[in-house]
This record gives structure tokens, sequence and C-alpha cells, in this order.
């Protein structure tokens, strides 16, 4: 006698049958993709390039649909540079470093961007690399940090190790997409198939599904020919596929908790295996699981221009994305002693208050929020216009050596910001402070930021970039938001090296990287203290005046916009227009 299977079975029973069969495709298509030269990947990746583009604007139309924000809106301008230019300059960067393959055999780095510190560490500048780039993005850069074995004379040794010797045999890799920033996603792929060699099922985060059908679009040919598939569905699909003989490592995005119930299962067994580090799941396993994200603000000769440009720059890395992003600034470290620390958070409150209201659209959020304002009586309410009830919460004055406070320990995730200060007798000491507080105390190793005057930086001499080389984080921005080291493609992005799967933090390898530096230990990107003009009479040779990614920048959108279209075609005629939108804040 036959049993009918219920509604839920049948379902279940459906999808189960999509992804083995996807998988069964993929496993027989990764040793041809292992093999394939680089010029076969170099047509995939340009075609898929133009498909980028073609997509584009259905892309930030569909995330600003979702995210409840205008398409003519400045905060459009945060789904364009996110997401579409993200990835077409991705492309782009893959595109240069597989083309020096395809002449060269291996990624080099010119000699004169390569500099040594005092203590013999190799650093990298990848970004901008083009004269006319250097010329207009004065002011900003992107540096890659190596590891200590790695030396000026072995710095072309330790690039480009995965095309030297291409394998014969495949792998089939499991990437969950991260549900938040739109084009990590297919940036994780990239990596995949790019730098290790791996077919790749991408499991969409439900939260941000509904770009899975222009992702399809937009690496038709890779699907098409068995290299890539996409599949959907809540966190059973996902154990499901993490548990699924045909794959062979998993990189993610997303939580510690997350990573956890894969590796090691969840309940009080997994608990127990965690603690004496048995894994159940024994795949390799990448991760990128966020961070409390400190931003470092260091004494000097602030003015009131200065204040206020940087409280801006403070807020948008808050409220970009609407708090939801891995890297979002949590935790402010100011200097005890300082006279102008009240001045700015007095500007910070009041830029938070002219920034729009948007909906909290990741799940969670209120709660997260409702969380740390019962656990701090004192939180400030700096704005409740916020919409789905989730207000901006400012939480002043957290007691530095409190090793159980919760905003240290624990990733917001929100629009929460926290506050905390530090002494120091001089600029050298309480710098010394921060970073050991920032080191010890704080959850997480994906990214910080500094705000220091050029001033401060001339005084302190080499006790600055020392500072820099102790910070123990993946990236680290430098007058500029940390997050703009993960639009920088050429540079790694990832924790810092170390972490192990029973204490994973921030999470284990790299993603991006394009020029495939084979032993990076961190990213430094750096940006201008002063806008243009005031730069010029302040003796910084910058351009840039407010910048676009401002979260008060009114144009910011079709700047983006504009730079997307740019990025792919390089036509002069867009660069008027973006210099006329970014001439107009």
């Amino acid at each position: 006698m036959s049993v009918s299977k219920t509604a839920a079975e049948a379902s279940a029973a459906g999808w189960r049958a999509q992804a083995d069969e996807s998988l069964k495709r993929l496993a027989s298509h990764r040793d041809e993709w292992a093999r394939l030269a680089v010029a076969g990947r170099i047509d995939y990746l340009q075609e898929c390039r133009k498909r980028a583009h073609d997509c584009a604007q259905r892309w930030v139309e569909e995330s600003c649909r979702a995210k409840g924000l205008g398409l003519k809106t400045p905060a459009a301008g945060e789904e364009w540079s996110s997401g579409p230019w993200g990835l077409i300059f991705g492309i782009n960067a893959y595109l240069d470093s597989l083309r020096e393959i395809e002449a060269k055999g291996t990624t080099t780095v010119p000699r004169r961007d390569v500099r040594r510190r005092a203590d013999g560490q190799v650093i990298a500048r990848v970004w901008p690399h083009r004269r006319a780039e250097r010329v207009a993005l004065a002011g900003l850069r992107a540096e890659v940090w190596m590891e200590p074995a790695v030396t000026i004379e072995n710095l072309a040794q330790n690039m480009g190790a995965a095309y030297r010797r291409q394998p014969e045999r495949g792998a089939v890799a499991l990437v969950l997409g991260a549900g938040n920033v739109s084009s990590i996603a297919p940036m994780d792929v990239l990596h995949k198939l790019l730098a290790e060699h791996c077919v790749v099922l991408l499991k969409m985060n439900p939260v941000n599904d509904y770009l899975g059908p222009i992702f399809e679009d937009i690496f038709d040919p890779l699907v098409r020919d068995g290299f890539l598939a996409i599949a959907y569905g809540g966190p059973e699909v996902g154990e499901y596929l993490a548990e699924h003989a045909a794959v062979d490592e998993i990189h993610m995005t997303g939580s510690d908790r997350t990573h956890d119930a894969i590796v090691f299962g969840t309940g009080p067994e997994g608990m127990e295996r965690k603690r004496q580090n048995r894994p159940r799941n024994l795949r390799r396993m990448t991760s990128e699981l966020g961070n409390v994200t400190p931003m470092i603000v260091v004494p000097g000769p602030w003015d009131e221009k200065d204040i206020r440009f940087q409280a801006e720059n403070i807020v948008t890395t808050k409220l970009n994305n609407a708090g939801f992003n891995c890297i979002a600034t949590q935790v402010l470290v100011l200097p005890e002693s300082w006279d102008r620390s009240g001045a700015l958070l007095d500007a910070v409150r009041d830029i938070i208050t002219q920034v729009p209201p948007r909906p909290a659209y990741y799940p969670g959020a209120a709660l997260r929020q409702q969380t740390v304002a019962e656990d701090h009586p004192d939180a400030e309410i700096v704005d409740g216009r916020a919409e789905n009830g989730v207000p901006r919460t400012l939480v002043s004055g957290l007691d530095s050596s409190n090793t159980e406070e919760s905003c240290f320990r624990q990733e917001c995730f929100s629009s929460v910001l926290a506050t905390t200060s530090l002494p120091g007798t001089t600029t050298a000491e309480y710098l010394r402070n921060a970073i050991r507080f920032c080191n010890s105390r704080l959850w997480g190793t994906l990214g910080a930021s500094l705000l220091i005057h050029p001033a401060t930086i001339r005084k302190l001499g080499p006790v600055f970039e020392d500072a820099i080389a102790d910070l123990r984080y993946g990236t680290i921005g430098v007058n500029i938001w940390c997050g703009l080291g993960y639009l920088v493609a050429q540079a790694p992005w990832g924790a810092y090296p170390g972490h192990t799967l029973d204490d994973v933090q921030s999470g284990i390898g790299w993603v991006h990287n394009t020029r495939f530096f084979d032993r990076p230990q961190k990213s430094v990107v750096y940006g201008p203290f002063f806008p243009f003009p005031r730069s010029l009479r302040k003796g910084q040779a910058t351009m840039l005046p407010h910048p676009p990614w401002f979260i008060l920048h009114r144009r910011g959108h079709v700047v983006t916009r504009e730079l997307t279209g740019f990025e792919f075609d390089r036509k002069p005629a867009r660069l008027r227009a973006i210099l006329a939108a970014v001439m107009r804040p």
C-alpha cells in the first residue's frame, strides 16, 4: 500500500532532488574547471562582466525595493557601490591579474610600489595602480602588509602560487551567501572559482534571495557550462548542503554561531565538541564572520571644520546600509583627556538626526537594539524616527576595563554606537592603550579604523606606523572607514590570520585578493583627513571634496551610478558627469 506524501514532504523531496542534481552536475565538471587555461577563464569573466553591467539597473532597483530605499535618493548610492560597481570593479581586477599571468606566468607588483618597514615587514601598494587614477584619487590608497617571512627578494615567489601549478583535480565548494551586502556572494563565488579552482554551489541567503535570478543572469555562462549553480531555501537547505557527500569544502559569510553549528553541531553535544575541538564536519571551512568594530580617535589640533567632517565620517561608518554591515563601527574609542571629545560627540549626535530614517530590513534588529538598551538603562535614543521600531542608540562612557561588557563582546548588527574613553599622558601612550584595548577587549579581528590629524602623524613619526603594525585586524582604515577596504578587490579581505575552528572569531582565510598574494597579513587603506579645497590649504595633495560615500552627500546615487558605468566602459564623457556630481555635495 502506498502512502501519499504531505505537501511539506513533497516540497522537501523536491529541493533535495534539485540540490542532488546540481551537485552531481558540478562534480562532473570540477576537473574540467581546474584544468581550464587562463585564456578560457578570461573569456568567461569578460562575458560575465558585460552581463553584470546589463543587469546593474535591475540589481539596484531590486535592492532598493527590498530595503525600502528610494531609487533616486542618496541612499541608493550604497546599493550601486556595494552591488554592481563592486562586482564589476572586482571582475576588472581579476582580469588585470589573469592577463598578467597569461603573459608572464604570475602576478607582480612594480618595485616602486613595494617598501620595507624598519622591522623588515614588506608592504605592497595595490591601489590605485594606474597613473591617471593616482592623480585623480590622490590621498586614497590601499596597501597589503605581508607576513614576516616574506621579503622584498622573495615577494614574487609568494604571489600567484595557485597559477604556477594548477591542479589536475578540482573540488566542489559550497558558498553560503551573505544577506546584507549584495556583492559579497558573487565576489565570494569568484574567489573560489579563480583563486582556489573550485566549482561552486552558491546558497542564497533568504534575506536577499531576490537577487538570485539576477546572479543567474550575470553568471549564466558559468551556470550553463556546469561550473556554478545557485540554490535557495532556509537553514534546513544549508544544513543539508553542508553535510552533502558531494561538497568538498565550505565558505560562509555570516555569524560565528552558524559557523559553529556547521562545524561542531548544535546543542550540548555541539558545545562539547567545540570545547574538545572535535569537528563533526571535517570539510575545509573558510569564513568571514563579522566584528565588534572600533574607531580610534587620536587627539590632535582639530578645528571646528575637522570636527564636523570627521563626525560625518563616523556616522557614515555606523549608518551605512542602516547599520547592517559586519564592519559597522560599534565602539568609538576616545582620548580621556582630549578637550574636543565632547564637541565631536555633539556633532555625531547632530548628524545622526539629519540622516533620513531607513527600514530595519535585517531580521532581529529590533531585538538586538532592545537588548542593548535593557543592558544599559542610561542608553540615549539619539533619533527615534527609524522605521520598524529600531531607533538610533548611543551608549556612552563604557568602562574599558569591563571584560563582561556586551558591547565589547557581541556584534550588535544594528544602529547602536557605543563609546569608551582611555587615558594617556601623551598621544603615543594613549595610542598604545587604544591598541591594547582593541586587541584584547573587543571581539573579532576583521576591521578597525583610526582618525588622526596629519600633524599628529608627523609628530608621532615611526610610532604611528608601529601602531598600525600592532593592530591585529585584517583590514585597517586610516582616516577612512575600514569598510572601504572591502571594495578594493586587489586587497585581501578577511580576519587577521591565526584563528582556529574552535576560536574562530571573525573567521579563517581571505577572499578578494585579486593580486593573489600567498601570505598576506593585513590590508591598510588610507583616506584624506581634509576634503578639497581645504586639503590644498592644509598641504595635502588631494582633489576629493565631500566624499560621495558620506552619509549626507546629496548626490551619492548619481556619482556611484556613473562610476558603475565608467568602470565598465571607461568613456571620458562619464568623467564629466562624475565630476559634476562630486562637486555638488
